[in-house]
């Protein structure tokens, strides 16, 4: 095994060399992308008569450490290294290549290779997406899902975890703190508040694979010689409900609230179709429930995420748009009055 390098300056042609299985004369980094937890950088490689990729993508622990220490208290890093290395061959989503994966136990010492999918575009969680490529991530959602869901060997991963959950005390904490810094619209603070109140449901559905943080920024598009999306950033990987994913998705994904509402019926469809293909008894009526008690994940992650992590200006742009188009969302499905008759 290669030795594990923590940092883009010890990325060397030799290293990569054994990584690759091939001779790697140059390496010449660029930094990337606009994670708030990892840091990636684009190698792009010439060889010494040796045939290999172009360029590899390098995904490091982040150099921030506020977000570092949330990287390591989460366990996001080690689930990603055991993704790959474990998980992913069982799995029929779209997703890169990986060539190695390491990390050190209980730190932000982690490296990740990974195809470069260039000339593929980051999903722009702050613009939103248009109804296209909603519907290939909707697909996707399925296709990670359905392989495994229900299968009981999930239980035996220790290192996924279990559905995530937040306490009533941090929820009320961490909900004080994301309205201090945000100037939020009356919807968002009812649902905000909403959620204090019904915080606790859990769903009754099976557990599957679950990406936890389903949205455009962790999603790459590219055209040639079709429309394509690849699901990335693989940190947030852990057993749960499905529908979580979904909700989370499409809940955060339209900057207008309108187009949401005209398809988000038929999205829901689409991946009720694609799932019951890999053998899920699930009813469309159960499988729409499930959908809207699941609307709140996008504001829960976005006031999670948004003040645990480092602060940047594009972050709060995009906590904010999580938070305020999955509100509407809940608000539109009734999500809070759904959740109140079942209990939550």
């Amino acid at each position: 095994m290669p030795t594990l390098v923590t940092h883009p300056d010890a990325v060397t042609p030799a290293w990569l060399s054994d990584v690759l299985g091939a001779d790697v004369a140059s390496a010449t980094g660029t930094r990337i992308g606009t994670g708030q937890i990892g840091m990636c950088v684009r190698f792009a490689l010439d060889y010494a008569g040796a045939v290999g990729p172009p360029s590899v993508v390098c995904k490091f622990g982040s150099p921030d450490p506020t977000s570092a220490a949330a990287g390591i208290h989460s366990g996001t890093y080690e689930r990603e290294v055991a993704f790959y290395t474990e998980l992913a061959p069982t799995l029929d989503v779209a997703r890169a290549h990986c060539w190695y994966a390491e990390v050190t136990p209980g730190t932000a010492d982690t490296v990740v290779v990974l195809e470069d999918l260039a000339p593929a575009e980051q999903g722009d969680q702050v613009a939103g997406a248009s109804l296209a490529d909603v519907s290939l991530a909707v697909d996707q959602a399925a296709r990670l899902h359905g392989p495994r869901w229900g299968d009981p060997a999930l239980a035996d991963v220790a290192w996924m975890g279990p559905p995530f959950t937040v306490d009533h005390e941090s929820w009320e904490l961490l909900w004080m703190v994301f309205t201090e810094w945000h100037d939020l619209d009356p919807v968002t603070l009812d649902a905000g508040r909403a959620m204090i109140d019904t915080w606790g449901w859990q769903s009754t559905l099976p557990d599957t694979v679950v990406h936890g943080d389903f949205r455009l920024d962790n999603l790459l598009f590219r055209s040639a010689p079709e429309r394509q999306v690849t699901v990335a950033d693989w940190q947030t990987v852990r057993r749960g409900p499905g529908l979580e994913d979904l909700a989370y998705l499409i809940g955060t994904s339209f900057a207008d609230h309108d187009e949401r509402r005209a398809h988000e019926r038929d999205l829901v469809a689409a991946y009720h179709r694609t799932l019951t293909g890999y053998g899920v008894d699930l009813a469309f009526d159960e499988c729409w429930t499930e959908y809207r008690r699941h609307a709140f994940a996008g504001l829960a992650m976005a006031v999670v995420a948004g003040v645990t992590v480092g602060r940047t200006d594009r972050g709060d742009a995009m906590f904010k748009a999580m938070a305020t188009r999955s509100a509407q969302m809940a608000a539109d499905l009734r999500t809070a009055d759904l959740l109140g008759a079942a209990g939550g």
